[in-house]
């Protein structure tokens, strides 16, 4: 009986948690003179157990990222008769992206021609275009991940090409102490993109809990939120 009324504390805290991170979105748009239906929350789900996304759906949360994929995998098996949107949004080896393609709606982290030409081969024909975000690596930090910012044009040009995949935008993982200059710089580059190669990229995947309002305020319109929804994991 105990743990039944804590899991329900649980799923209401969630709920709490979803209204406030919507309110501080819609608070922190207005701030920036834009409209908040612009701005997707996605809630990073990682490390969170099936029921746990299951609770969030329940409050009316349906994009989900995650970061690790054989664990995601366990949670869609358990959630399949659940309308969930899943965006993969870690690092992905070339060797797995058969199993990303075939499970997920979106896929973030894109970083070389190599791993997009083997999501599109391995996307099912029955299965809508897969959504494909370019990681930039905006710091320009050798230890971390990303396209370079010199190689973005030339790499953008060769996804959008590519059946079974859409390109939709740029995703950045920045430094917090530079989090909003790299996420005007991220946002300067998709506008250099769409007008370099002819495109017409729509999606900045950018922002987290501590740094929400500064990307909003740059341009985001999907910010990956995981924290400030499921807090520490204590079930």
């Amino acid at each position: 009986m105990g743990r039944f009324c804590q899991i329900d504390k649980y799923m209401h805290k969630i709920a709490d948690n979803l209204t406030q991170v919507k309110q501080s979105i819609q608070v922190a748009a207005r701030a920036a003179g834009r409209n908040a239906d612009q701005i997707r929350l996605l809630a990073v789900s990682k490390t969170q157990p099936a029921e746990v996304v299951a609770q969030a759906y329940a409050a009316g949360q349906t994009h989900f990222g995650e970061n690790y994929l054989q664990e995601a995998l366990g949670k869609m098996a358990k959630l399949e008769s659940l309308p969930l949107v899943w965006h993969f949004i870690g690092p992905l080896q070339s060797n797995k992206a058969a199993l990303a393609a075939q499970h997920f709606q979106w896929v973030h982290s894109v970083d070389r021609l190599k791993l997009a030409q083997r999501l599109s081969a391995a996307r099912p024909a029955h299965l809508p275009p897969l959504n494909i975000c370019i990681q930039v690596n905006v710091d320009r930090q050798a230890t971390k991940s990303g396209c370079s910012v010199e190689g973005l044009a030339s790499l953008a040009a060769a996804v959008a090409k590519l059946p079974n995949l859409t390109l939709r935008g740029l995703m950045a993982i920045p430094n917090p102490d530079n989090s909003r200059t790299a996420f005007a710089d991220l946002r300067r580059l998709l506008e250099d993109i769409n007008l370099m190669v002819g495109l017409q990229l729509d999606t900045l995947s950018m922002g987290m809990s501590a740094d929400l309002a500064e990307a909003i305020a740059e341009g985001a319109t999907l910010v990956r939120i995981g924290t400030a929804i499921f807090g520490e994991r204590n079930l």
